[in-house]
């Protein structure tokens, strides 16, 4: 059975699934690797159309496999899927471009975190809706952080109470994420790195422990015991 998106929802999601996953060993592209019998793809759409506040979807895919990922993705929500680029920054610019009019709050959200809750879906959209212009999920650092040198010598101890690990969805006013994306001179590994560029303040929701990136193999073999272990 397809979800069924809202139509009075005011979040459009933006899902770039263009990379490689080399990590991961040789396959599919990474999006399309398989996840106790289906892509993480599926798996990532499936959580963001049970989010209440979500109107509209857009995925970024290899340009080879638009067709492919439309009809992979029609039995799960309506999703309206266009070629990606050569980056991670261009595809999701080419899924930004896509979005109709009506959403004024935009998220960006990996497929690679493919057992992401919908509910994270819905607190970062809120926290955008409550006035915040751009808003991330995240996770304190547990490790000990040490700064290292090229020849692999420590040079000191990271304080860590200052830092957090970053997830997806984030989420970003319209506006602001439009002329993140029309200022962007360098590559970086988030669009909240855009909008700091920017001089926009971002903001912190708490994150979650299910919302992992899945990008080793490893992280595959926990995703798997997540979904039929624990019911993630």
């Amino acid at each position: 059975m397809t979800a069924q998106l809202n139509p009075r929802g005011d979040v459009a999601v933006l899902v770039p699934a263009g990379g490689a996953g080399v990590r991961l060993g040789p396959g599919a592209p990474k999006a399309l690797r398989p996840l106790a019998g289906e892509p993480l793809l599926v798996h990532a759409v499936r959580r963001i159309a049970a989010a209440p506040s979500v109107r509209s979807i857009v995925v970024a895919a290899p340009a080879a496999e638009v067709s492919a990922v439309r009809d992979l993705l029609a039995p799960v929500a309506p999703v309206a899927v266009v070629p990606g680029g050569a980056t991670r920054q261009q595809s999701v610019a080419a899924a930004l471009a896509a979005v109709p009019a009506g959403p004024e709050i935009i998220l960006v959200h990996d497929a690679a975190r493919a057992l992401t809750p919908s509910g994270l879906v819905e607190s970062v959209a809120a926290a955008v809706r409550a006035g915040r212009a751009a808003v991330i999920p995240v996770l304190p650092v547990v490790d000990t952080i040490k700064e290292v040198s090229a020849g692999d010598l420590v040079l000191g101890t990271v304080d860590r109470s200052a830092l957090r690990a970053v997830q997806t969805p984030q989420g970003f006013r319209r506006e602001v994420l439009v002329a993140a994306h029309a200022a962007a001179a360098d590559a970086l590994t988030d669009d909240a790195g855009l909008v700091e560029k920017l001089g926009t303040s971002v903001s912190c929701v708490p994150g979650s422990e299910y919302a992992l990136k899945i990008t080793r193999p490893f992280d595959l073999l926990l995703a798997e015991h997540l979904l039929t272990r624990a019911g993630a």
